[in-house]
């Protein structure tokens, strides 16, 4: 768990320190790039860096464990494209306007976005839930644009000074912002029980969540969204933004609100509906989390990637 620079060990604080270093001065020369050209740069330089950071062994990982089928080729390709769309995503998130104009000119698709503005006539809460994937935040941007204010659930970071200023970037976005934990938790229910619009990241692993399943392996998921849906009778509904072929625009895909049933079987639809979208786009996905992670701790993988 993230935790204060004061609880942090001196060498601990130094190398958080450095690294952030290093990644607020890279994205300050990157920003110097016509817009046009820094996105593409920006992808170009953490898709060759990702080595070094770890990142192409984790892809590879995680596709051995879920899609063993890949041949070489495609998971080398993945090894590139997903670490450039994540580089995309972050230099995107620190370049205000250019981005935000993009984002709130994006299309929008699905019937997501009848069920929302249902809603919203309605008086009734909702809540968003997205994945990383694309640019999480293209979406948010587009539908506060609309008119749609919402606060937005995240999680910290582990490097607290990297932290301060993510979590000031992604406030430029929209507000409230509410950090998981128990008081940003509480602080979301309350704009939820008000009627509010809230906007979850919801595909990372959750400590203490229920083991639910991704890509057919198990995956532990949280499902307390979908408990406050029922609780509160809040609309549930998925959306995603889509990278188009430029690299630079995106579309909004709102799915269908997930039926009110039990914590457990909406949770999954929403896993399900998740892994469509991925496997038509498996170089938007941030394959780099560490999504299967019992997998990986526990030694459970499966020699030939697959499982039982």
């Amino acid at each position: 768990m993230p935790v204060e620079k004061s609880e942090l060990s001196f060498t601990a604080r130094a190398g958080y320190f450095v690294s952030n270093l290093f990644l607020r001065g890279t994205i300050g020369v990157v920003r110097l790039i016509p817009y046009r050209w820094r996105v593409p740069a920006m992808g170009w330089l953490v898709s060759r860096l990702s080595p070094l950071a770890g990142f192409d062994k984790r892809v590879r990982d995680n596709l051995k464990l879920t899609c063993p089928e890949l041949s070489e080729e495609e998971v080398r390709r993945l090894c590139r494209a997903v670490p450039d769309n994540a580089g995309r995503t972050l230099i995107e998130l620190y370049s205000g306007t250019p981005f935000l104009d993009r984002a709130r000119r994006a299309p929008v698709r699905g019937p997501g976005l009848q069920a929302l503005e249902n809603a919203r006539a309605a008086g009734k809460p909702v809540i968003l839930i997205t994945g990383h994937f694309g640019n999480y935040d293209a979406a948010r941007a587009n539908l506060i644009a609309r008119g749609h204010e919402m606060g937005a659930l995240y999680r910290r970071m582990a490097n607290p000074y990297f932290n301060d200023h993510y979590v000031a970037t992604i406030k430029g976005i929209g507000e409230p912002m509410f950090e998981q934990g128990r008081r940003g938790m509480a602080q979301m229910v309350r704009h939820l029980k008000g009627g509010g619009i809230i906007a979850i990241v919801a595909d990372l692993h959750a400590h203490g969540g229920e083991e639910l399943t991704f890509f057919g392996q198990p995956a532990v998921t949280s499902v307390l969204n979908a408990e406050l849906a029922l609780k509160y009778g809040a609309e549930m509904i998925p959306v995603y933004a889509i990278r188009q072929p430029s690299g630079l625009d995106f579309e909004i895909l709102m799915q269908e609100a997930v039926p009110h049933s039990d914590p457990v079987t909406m949770t999954q639809s929403i896993n399900d509906g998740l892994e469509a979208l991925v496997r038509d786009h498996m170089d938007q996905w941030f394959w780099i989390h560490r999504r299967w992670k019992p997998w990986f701790d526990l030694g459970l993988q499966p020699a030939d990637g697959g499982g039982d």
